[in-house]
């Protein structure tokens, strides 16, 4: 690894540079992105290398997708919070992590909704429950956010009830408040969630997306938000719609992006962490966001294993990365790094951290901001 490239170089992610990283492929300024070597301020708007994204907001303390959880890991010191959208039937963009509210509503304790409980297909997958596109966002409105692992995480279920379901619109405003409060602009990094399914339904995401952005002037090069999918034709469609720092999300090497398998497209997240898939994520993206075996793969014992070279490939095609998710629990964690039998307790996260943080990675997602945190601070140091 180069200088350049030395992990947590005292730096920024430079908001400008990211603007210019959409009009390169590889190289010149985009490297540059991705090497975390700063070109100057922007209006409040740079970000820290690596940088800690809370993942659903703070959802190791707090019910996923609530304000209660936005502003934990507001609070907390997130540099940026998460949001995921799916669409109502009326067409409004709520926040949730799936369009199946079952585990994540109280949607169960409504009998007048008794009759929407139905069983659909999504990305191939079978499911039996609620779903955001079959009510309005009036309906929607009406029901309680609860903890989607209660097993795992039983201090959540102390705030079932206490939030409802944000709209982006609702989200926006947040943010503004917050920001006119710390005297600073506030990330958001804004996943589209099955973008392919919907779009067959009549309910595209990415056009009332750029819709909002562009209302509230979240559009432009230099906007304080990251545009995330697991479908790259959700992110080409979105590059032509508005200006703002674009993600393309990578699952495990093996699977294959849902639109990919819709178009016939034989490629895998394999294929695309390649030096030639890497370069044309670039040409319509400004990063990745992987899943963390991705960067760090586990042993066949489920040990941690020796890092790959997609940070390397990726800085060299001009992306940042972004991978997710880390844990405290021990259900989540490498098996060399948790501690007793309890897969609820904490394990050694911080290890993880680290060890993540130590390959060059531009930032991560976390459940537990504060941890990442206290993890990231060392390596900003250097």
């Amino acid at each position: 690894m180069d200088k350049a490239q030395r992990p947590g170089r005292r730096t920024v992610l430079s908001v400008a540079a990211l603007g210019a990283g959409a009009a390169v492929l590889g190289g010149g300024a985009g490297t540059a992105i991705a090497a975390g070597r700063g070109h100057g301020g922007h209006g409040g708007g740079e970000l820290p290398v690596p940088l800690v994204v809370g993942h659903r907001g703070a959802s190791g303390y707090r019910p996923e997708h609530t304000f209660g959880s936005y502003q934990l890991a507001l609070d907390m010191g997130a540099d940026i919070i998460e949001q995921d959208l799916v669409p109502t039937k009326d067409g409004h963009l709520v926040c949730r992590h799936e369009n199946d509210i079952t585990a994540t509503t109280d949607v169960a304790d409504h009998p007048e909704f008794a009759g929407r409980k139905t069983t659909k297909t999504v990305d191939g997958t079978k499911l039996t429950g609620w779903f955001t596109e079959d009510f309005t966002l009036a309906e929607l409105k009406t029901l309680r956010a609860k903890e989607r692992i209660p097993q795992t995480r039983q201090h959540n279920t102390l705030y079932d009830g206490r939030w409802g379901i944000p709209t982006l619109e609702e989200v926006f405003q947040w943010a503004e408040r917050e920001g006119k409060k710390r005297g600073r602009r506030i990330w958001l990094h804004i996943e589209t969630k099955h973008p392919t399914y919907f779009r067959k339904l009549g309910l595209g995401l990415e056009e009332p997306l750029a819709k909002l952005l562009r209302q509230y002037g979240r559009h432009k090069k230099d906007s304080p938000n990251f545009l995330q999918s697991f479908e790259p034709s959700s992110i080409q469609r979105l590059d032509k719609l508005v200006d703002c720092p674009k993600v393309v999300l990578l699952s495990t090497l093996k699977s294959q992006p849902w639109d990919f398998k819709e178009a016939g497209d034989k490629r895998t997240v394999a294929d695309l962490v390649a030096p030639e898939g890497l370069r044309w994520i670039a040409s319509f993206a400004q990063g990745i966001g992987p899943d963390l075996t991705v960067i760090i793969p586990r042993t066949a014992d489920g040990k941690l294993g020796t890092p790959s070279s997609v940070v390397k490939d990726a800085h060299d095609a001009g992306l940042v990365l972004h991978p997710y998710t880390v844990r405290n629990e021990n259900t989540f964690l490498p098996v060399d790094l948790r501690k007793g039998s309890d897969p609820a307790a904490y394990g050694d996260s911080l290890a993880y951290f680290k060890a993540l943080f130590a390959t060059g990675i531009d930032g991560l997602f976390s459940d537990n901001p504060d941890t990442a945190l206290l993890a990231a601070a060392e390596f900003r140091k250097r």
